[in-house]
């Protein structure tokens, strides 16, 4: 330091030490500084009295944690303050070295020696930075619009003394002020002044530039204010509205919780709409489609359910069976709540989805769609169904542009302000029944970005023109069959099959759900109604032969409805009452209700509860519709009976065949009716060229095969198709030509290649699961389709035997009875 300043303690002509009264003050003080002194202590009190008496004024001071460094002061006045109290003005002149303390004398004051510190002569390098100094307080001063710095840059010559009263100016704390009365050294001080003044003017300049941009700011919101309250009186006066349409969508466009990019977009639609006439067509075309936008449920959004015994009890509740759909909804559910449990959120940059659409296939009635809303409310979303059966148009799922007349949004964005949140559960209904416009464009293909989860997150209407993040959205499918769904749309699914229903299953599922069901819509009470087990399964069998159970809601519904207009009109008799109901209400069995209003008590009035036999069900429903007519229409030769998959769900179908002799030009030859497809034809065709091929080893001579053939499956105005009838047609033909029937109790399905190979086939359950409500006890199936067995359900194996053949002999010999 001796290089910059000549900083010294005992100059020419001065004292080197001097006796003086000490006091210690709980802040630091800096020479230059002016200061009010309390004498509430005695120490304080005593050490200016005895600098008033003895030392003409002078004192000696010290702050803070630090002893050895002082302060030599003056105390040119002792008063009292408003409140009462004794105070004392001093003056601080200079810094001092603290060299010996006196013990207290009797007056109580303490004496010590101190040692003044003068500064020198400056070298040329603090001057520069004392330059540097007064110029950066130069621009503080302009930036704080001080009035005392200016005046202390004037009137201020010392780089110390500067130092000091910069120190003091700016309110230094107890900190600084303890570093700055530290630094002896002129250039140490005026470095540590500089350092600060450096760092307080880049955060008024930081300041500056922020109060700047915000005003600015301001201003082009007063001006835009200033000149769309003149555009308002502009059109008040032109006539073309008096209403603040335009601040009402600003309103609301600040309330929007949108992203950013969509907020832009709106803000830039709302500028054409605020400068376009209401004359002009697209004014009323921006109107329509700002409102569509602030309809939209930007924000909002359910909170799961991740309570998994509660979702796993409303499935169980709402549905029988149908443990796959159920487990990958506790699955989905499951990872939702770990993730949420460990604080596991997606990226920012990463909005993709984590998995496929669940669609649900399987015949009508199974409970596909009632399925979508329990797990909607297992998971505590909201839940809107998406019809999809007859689209034709792309345009029904993204849109319309908005350049057409009457354009609308596409479905999906319709279902989602139909929810209000952007994550509910879509169902998307009979998605297999979609079809394809000629000049509509491809709605299955427009699905394509819709379920993919790789594309949804930025999935874009034509009419909104904005990206919508469906990522969230849970989409759960529903198709009669997988076959009519294009293979790109089908490999985004994550297929689950409803085959069907047993026939036990069915017992349970109407007498806990469809019968209370039907009871409570007729307005019966429970106990009003008895209907046994035993007569729900006389339903099933006599009036209906579906996979689901619709019909029989509709069978139960037709019986409650007939007994409620019983009751209701009072026709009904003491026949149909219990024998302990005509022991109790024998004095009112004659008793007819002819008004429903009439305060009589039902239950004595009308005779219920009423228990409907097996006898009387064909009194109530009429004469049964279907009936098991499989023994019958294979009793003759020629005639086989086959399993087929259908939309409506597995089916029976029976192939019949006869042949008739040709004249001796004619070529053999093979007719097929009943609206046979393609593939189907060609399995009669390869199912008579294996007999001919292996006639002798079927015991057939060239005369039973010089004939003309003919392959009926009835009925001919439904259409059939596909790669599983090839046994079956085989069977027949053999049946036919060896005078030998079939087994009325056996039902094959499988297809056959030329080497007489019985080849693998699909919908093995549902097919079972046909052949059971039929009646059949023996089913024929390829032995590769083995595994598939694992799906029937255990009662209904029991109760039928199964043939798994590989090659065409073990069919014939589960088909034909042994010779």
């Amino acid at each position: 330091m001796s290089e910059q300043t000549s900083t010294t303690t005992t100059p020419p002509g001065a004292a080197t030490s001097v006796r003086l009264p000490l006091a210690h003050l709980p802040a630091v003080v800096l020479p230059g500084a002016t200061v009010t002194l309390t004498l509430a202590t005695d120490e304080v009190r005593g050490a200016i009295e005895a600098a008033v008496r003895d030392t003409d004024g002078r004192i000696a001071l010290t702050g803070g944690s630090r002893r050895e460094l002082a302060v030599v002061a003056r105390v040119p006045n002792i008063g009292n303050l408003p409140t009462g109290e004794s105070a004392a003005i001093v003056q601080v002149e200079r810094r001092a070295r603290i060299i010996e303390v006196d013990a207290p004398s009797d007056g109580g004051a303490t004496y010590a020696i101190v040692e003044p510190i003068i500064d020198g002569v400056v070298s040329s390098s603090v001057e520069a930075a004392t330059r540097e100094l007064r110029a950066a307080l130069e621009l503080i001063a302009e930036l704080r619009n001080s009035r005392r710095l200016p005046e202390l840059l004037r009137t201020v010559n010392s780089p110390g003394q500067l130092a000091d009263s910069v120190a003091l100016w700016a309110e230094f704390g107890d900190d600084d002020r303890l570093r700055v009365l530290q630094a002896v050294d002129v250039g140490d001080r005026v470095a540590a002044i500089n350092s600060w003044a450096r760092n307080h003017l880049n955060e008024l300049q930081v300041a500056e530039t922020i109060r700047n941009d915000v005003s600015e700011g301001m201003s082009k919101q007063q001006r835009d204010f200033m000149l769309r309250q003149q555009l308002a009186a502009i059109r008040k006066e032109l006539g073309e509205g008096s209403d603040d349409v335009v601040g009402e969508y600003r309103t609301k466009l600040d309330d929007l919780d949108a992203p950013e990019g969509v907020k832009v977009f709106v803000a830039k639609e709302l500028d054409r709409f605020e400068r376009m006439s209401e004359q002009s067509p697209e004014h009323g075309w921006i109107r329509t489609w700002l409102d569509r936008i602030f309809e939209m449920p930007w924000g909002e959004r359910s909170d799961d359910t991740l309570d998994l015994d509660e979702a796993q009890s409303i499935l169980d509740a709402d549905h029988y069976g149908l443990d796959d759909v159920k487990e990958r909804i506790v699955e989905f559910l499951a990872a939702r709540k770990l993730r949420h449990d460990r604080g596991l959120t997606r990226a920012s940059d990463d909005r993709r989805g984590n998995g496929s659409v669940l669609t649900l296939v399987g015949p009508p009635g199974v409970g596909k769609t009632s399925l979508g809303e329990s797990i909607a409310r297992a998971m505590g979303r909201q839940f809107v169904r998406v019809a999809l059966g007859g689209v034709r148009d792309e345009a029904e799922i993204r849109g319309h542009r908005r350049t057409y007349v009457g354009s609308q949004p596409g479905r999906i964005v319709k279902a989602l302000q139909e929810a209000g949140t952007m994550n509910p559960v879509i169902l998307l209904d009979e998605i297999d029944k979609m079809g394809s416009g000629a000049f509509a464009g491809d709605p299955t293909a427009a699905m394509l970005e819709v379920l993919d989860p790789a594309q949804n997150h930025t999935f874009r209407d034509h009419y909104l023109e904005v990206d919508l993040d469906l990522s969230e959205v849970v989409f759960i499918a529903t198709a009669n069959v997988a076959d009519t769904i294009p293979g790109p749309l089908l490999d985004r699914m994550d297929l689950i099959r409803l085959d069907g229903y047993t026939e036990s299953e069915k017992v349970f599922i109407a007498g806990r759900y469809l019968l209370p069901r039907q009871i409570e819509r007729a307005g019966l009470r429970p106990d009003e109604l008895s209907v046994s087990d035993e007569l729900i399964g006389s339903i099933i069998r006599g009036w209906t032969r579906e996979a689901g159970v619709r019909s029989l809601e509709r069978e139960l519904g037709r019986l409650v409805r007939k007994v409620t207009a019983k009751i209701a009109t009072g026709q009904l008799t003491n026949d149909q009452l219990t024998t302990d109901q005509l022991t109790n209400d024998s004095d009112q069995s004659d008793q007819v209700v002819s008004d429903v209003d009439a305060d009589v008590d039902a239950d004595v009035a009308t005779g219920t509860p009423i228990t409907i036999g097996d006898d009387e069900l064909r009194d109530w429903l009429g004469r049964p519709k279907v009936d098991d007519d499989v023994q019958h229409r294979t009793s003759s030769t020629g005639i086989a009976t086959g399993l087929a998959v259908t939309g409506a769900g597995g089916d029976v179908l029976f192939v019949e065949t006869t042949a008739f002799p040709t004249g001796p030009d004619a070529e053999p030859g093979l007719t097929l009716t009943g609206q046979l497809g393609d593939v189907m034809k060609e399995s009669a065709q390869i199912a008579l060229n294996y007999v001919r091929s292996h006639a002798s080893e079927l015991g057939l001579g060239d005369e039973a095969l010089r004939q003309r053939f003919h392959v009926h499956v009835p009925a001919g105005a439904v259409p059939k198709d596909g790669p599983s009838a090839g046994v079956t047609i085989t069977t027949a033909l053999v049946s036919l030509l060896t005078g030998r029937p079939v087994k009325s109790s056996v039902a094959m399905t499988g297809e056959i290649n030329l080497q007489g190979q019985v080849m693998p086939i699909g919908g093995v359950k549902q097919k079972v699961l046909a052949a059971h409500r039929m009646g059949i006890t023996e089913v024929v199936l390829p032995a590769r389709n083995g595994p598939d067995l694992e799906d029937v359900p255990q009662n209904v194996l029991d109760e039928m035997t199964i043939h798994l053949a590989a090659t065409y002999d073990e069919v014939a010999a589960a088909a034909f009875d042994a010779a």
